[in-house]
C-alpha cells in the first residue's frame, strides 16, 4: 500500500509541477528539485532511499536510451571530434584535477578516495543538459555536442570511478586501469552493435503492435546487461544501441508500432526524466543529517563543499575553450571544420549541470571510506549548486549571446520543401505500378490526397493574422468536429447495445487514428505561426511592392558570404541582397550577415543564394515570395 501510494504521489507531483513550471516559465527540472528539497524535510514524508542499483539499473539505461533513439547519428558523427574531448578527455581531467582539490581541501581523505569523488563529479548529466538544453533553444550544433557529451561521458566517469575504488583497495595497476578502459569500450561498443542488430532482425519480423512496443522497452536492457556481464561499459552498450535503433526506426514494419513506440517512450521518458529532478531533492535532508557529527566541523565542510562546486565551475572552460581552438591549429582540421564564434564554447563550458548520476554514484564509495558523508554532501552541493546557478541562468546567457534556435521560418521552408519532393517520389512510383484495370477515380484520389498533404506544408508558411485559417488547417478544424459528431454517434450505439464490442471499438480506433494525425498537423503549423512573422506561398508576392518591384538578379557562379569568410565562421544557409547583390549568411549561421546588411542599409528584399531554391524574402513585410 505504501509503495502505491509512493507512486501516485510521484506521478501527481510530476505532473502538477510540469504544468505550474509551464505556466509560470520556470524550468520543470528545478522547480522539482526544489519541491523535492522541500518535501524531504516534511515529518510526513517517508525517507526515500537512493541506491546505486535503482539509478545504475532501473533510471539510467532507459533514460540514456531515450536521448541516444532521438539522436541523428549522422549529426553525431560529424561532431565527433567535440563529443569525444568532452566525453572522455573532459572527464579523465576533470576527474584528476578534482580529485587533487578534494584531495587538497581535506587531506584526511586518501588520494584514491579524491580521485574517487572526482570520477564521480566530472560528467555533466544526460537528463539535465538535455532538459534544459531543450529548453533554452540552442542552435542545434550546440545542442547536437551536448547532447552526445551526455550520452557518452558516463561511461568514461563510470570506468575511472571502478578503478579509483579498487586502488581505495590497493588492487589495482596503470595496466589494468588501461585494460578495464580498453575493455569497457571496445565491448560496450561491440555489446550495443550485438544488441542492435539482434532487436532490429526480431522487429523487423513482428507487425503485431504491443509486441513490438514492448520490445522496444526492453531493448535498453538487452544492451546494458550482457555489457556489464563481461566487465564492459553497459552504458556505452545502450547509447550505441540506441544510435542505431533510431538510425533504423524508420525502416521498422507498421506505422502503427512506430507511433505507438513513439507514444511510449515519449511517456516514460517524460515520467523518468523529472522523476530524477524529484529524486534528487528528496535525498537533502538524509545527506545533510549524515554529517552533523562529523569531526571535520561544520564549517570546514560547507565552506569546502563550496570550494569544490567553484572548482567544478571554473574547471570547464579551462578545458572547453582550448579543445575547442587548439585542434584547429592543425591546418587540415581548421579547412575541414572552421572554428566557431567564441560563443559557442562559452555556452558549452556553462552548460554542465550535474544530476542524478553523480549522486548515485557516490553512493557507491565504499563505506569504510574516511569522511564518506562529508563527500556525499560535496556531490549533492555540486549537483544542486550547477542545477542551480547554470539551469537558471543559461537562457538569459544565450539570449545575452545573441545565440538563437532554429528559426521556425527556415524549418518550415525545409519541412515544405522535403515533403514536396517526398510527394514527387510518391506519384512517380504511383506512375510506375499503376494498371490498366484501376479505376481512374482511385488513381485521382491518390494523387489529389497526396499533393493536398503537400500544399498543406506550403500553406504553413502563411501569415498567422490572415483571415480564418488556410485552406488545410480549415480543413483539418471542419474535420475535427465532423470526428467528434461521429464519436458521439458510435458512443450512443454502444450503449444501446446493438452491435458488438469488438466492431465498435475497431470504429473509434480508426477514429482516434485519424484525430491523431490530424492533431498533429494543427500542432504543426500553430508552431510555425507562432514563431514566424507571417510567410507567404513561394511564388507569390502578396501585395508587397517591395517583392514586386525587386530585381531579379543572377547568383555567382560560386555564392560566399565574404564577412563568415573574415570572421571565419561557418554559414549554415545563403542569401543574396537583390538591390546590390550582396551574398550574407541567414539568420540560423553565428554571423546572421543578411539580417546585419538590412538593417544597416535598409535594402528590403534577399533571396535564396542556395542551389535549387529560388524564394525571396522581404524584411520589412516578412513575407516570403
Amino acid at each position: 500500500m505504501e509503495v502505491a501510494l509512493g507512486l501516485l504521489a510521484l506521478v501527481v507531483l510530476i505532473c502538477a509541477c510540469s504544468a505550474l513550471g509551464k505556466k509560470i516559465s520556470v524550468p520543470v527540472p528545478l522547480l522539482l528539485v526544489l519541491v523535492g528539497v522541500i518535501a524531504s524535510f516534511l515529518p510526513f514524508v517517508p525517507r526515500v532511499e537512493l541506491t546505486p542499483e535503482l539509478v545504475l539499473v532501473g533510471l539510467l539505461p532507459p533514460l540514456l536510451y531515450a536521448a541516444a533513439v532521438r539522436t541523428s547519428l549522422i549529426d553525431f558523427r560529424s561532431n565527433r571530434r567535440a563529443i569525444g574531448l568532452l566525453s572522455v578527455g573532459y572527464v579523465l581531467f576533470a576527474t584528476v584535477t578534482t580529485g587533487l582539490v578534494v584531495w587538497w581541501i581535506f587531506p584526511e581523505v586518501p588520494l584514491a578516495g579524491a580521485l574517487a569523488l572526482g570520477a564521480v563529479l566530472a560528467p555533466p548529466d544526460a537528463v539535465a543538459a538535455t532538459a534544459i538544453a531543450r529548453r533554452v533553444g540552442m542552435p542545434r550544433q550546440i545542442v547536437t555536442i551536448l547532447e552526445g557529451e551526455s550520452l557518452v561521458n558516463d561511461a568514461t566517469a563510470l570506468v575511472c570511478l571502478r578503478a579509483a575504488i579498487a586502488a581505495i583497495a590497493g588492487t589495482v595497476s596503470a595496466a589494468q586501469v588501461a585494460a578495464n578502459f580498453a575493455l569497457a569500450a571496445v565491448g560496450g561498443v561491440v555489446v550495443g552493435l550485438g544488441a542492435a542488430f539482434v532487436m532490429v532482425q526480431i522487429r523487423k519480423r513482428i507487425r503485431h503492435v504491443a509486441i513490438n512496443t514492448s520490445m522496444s522497452l526492453v531493448a535498453p536492457l538487452v544492451a546494458y546487461l550482457p555489457a556489464e556481464a563481461i566487465g564492459a561499459s553497459g552504458v556505452l552498450a545502450v547509447v550505441v544501441a540506441g544510435l542505431l535503433m533510431g538510425a533504423k526506426a524508420p525502416t521498422m514494419p507498421s506505422g502503427a508500432a512506430r507511433l505507438s513506440q513513439r507514444s511510449n517512450w515519449n511517456t516514460l521518458q517524460f515520467l523518468l526524466e523529472n522523476a530524477v529532478f524529484l529524486l534528487i531533492g528528496l535525498q537533502v535532508r538524509t545527506i545533510i543529517g549524515a554529517v552533523q557529527n562529523d569531526s571535520l566541523g561544520q564549517l570546514r565542510i560547507w565552506s569546502g563543499c563550496g570550494m569544490l562546486l567553484l572548482s567544478v565551475l571554473v574547471l570547464r572552460p579551462l578545458w572547453v575553450f582550448p579543445a575547442t581552438y587548439l585542434p584547429r591549429l592543425i591546418p587540415a582540421v581548421r579547412r575541414s571544420d572552421p572554428a566557431p564564434p567564441w560563443r559557442y564554447p562559452a555556452v558549452i563550458s556553462w552548460a554542465g549541470m550535474r544530476g542524478v548520476v553523480t549522486l548515485a554514484a557516490v553512493l557507491v564509495l565504499p563505506p569504510s571510506l574516511p569522511h564518506r558523508a562529508v563527500l556525499v554532501l560535496a556531490a549533492l552541493v555540486v549537483v544542486a549548486g550547477t542545477l542551480i546557478r547554470q539551469g537558471f541562468t543559461l537562457p538569459s546567457l544565450v539570449r545575452l549571446l545573441g545565440l538563437r534556435g532554429p528559426d521556425a521560418r527556415e524549418d518550415a521552408l525545409s519541412s515544405a520543401s522535403v515533403m514536396q519532393v517526398a510527394t514527387t517520389a510518391g506519384i512517380e512510383r504511383l506512375h510506375q505500378v499503376q494498371a490498366e484495370s484501376d479505376p481512374p477515380e482511385v488513381l485521382s484520389m491518390l494523387k489529389r490526397r497526396t499533393q493536398e498533404r503537400g500544399l498543406a506544408a506550403w500553406e504553413r508558411l502563411g501569415r498567422p493574422e490572415s483571415e480564418g485559417r488556410t485552406p488545410s488547417q480549415r480543413y483539418a478544424q471542419l474535420r475535427l468536429t465532423m470526428l467528434e459528431a461521429e464519436r458521439d454517434k458510435v458512443l450512443e450505439l454502444r450503449r444501446s447495445g446493438e452491435y458488438a464490442h469488438e466492431i465498435l471499438s475497431d470504429v473509434l480506433e480508426q477514429l482516434d487514428v485519424e484525430e491523431s494525425m490530424l492533431d498533429a498537423a494543427v500542432e504543426g503549423s500553430t508552431a510555425v505561426d507562432g514563431q514566424s512573422a507571417g510567410l507567404e506561398l513561394t511564388g507569390t508576392a502578396g501585395g508587397c511592392d517591395h517583392l514586386q518591384s525587386a530585381a531579379d538578379l543572377q547568383l555567382p557562379a560560386d555564392p560566399f558570404c565574404a564577412d563568415c569568410v573574415r570572421e571565419g565562421t561557418t554559414p549554415v544557409h545563403l542569401r543574396m541582397c537583390l538591390d546590390c547583390g550582396k551574398v550574407g549568411c541567414c539568420d540560423s549561421s553565428p554571423g546572421l550577415h543578411a539580417a546585419a546588411h538590412f538593417r544597416s542599409t535598409g535594402h528590403p528584399v534577399i533571396r535564396s543564394a542556395e542551389r535549387g531554391e529560388s524564394w525571396r524574402w522581404c524584411y520589412p513585410d516578412e513575407l516570403l515570395g
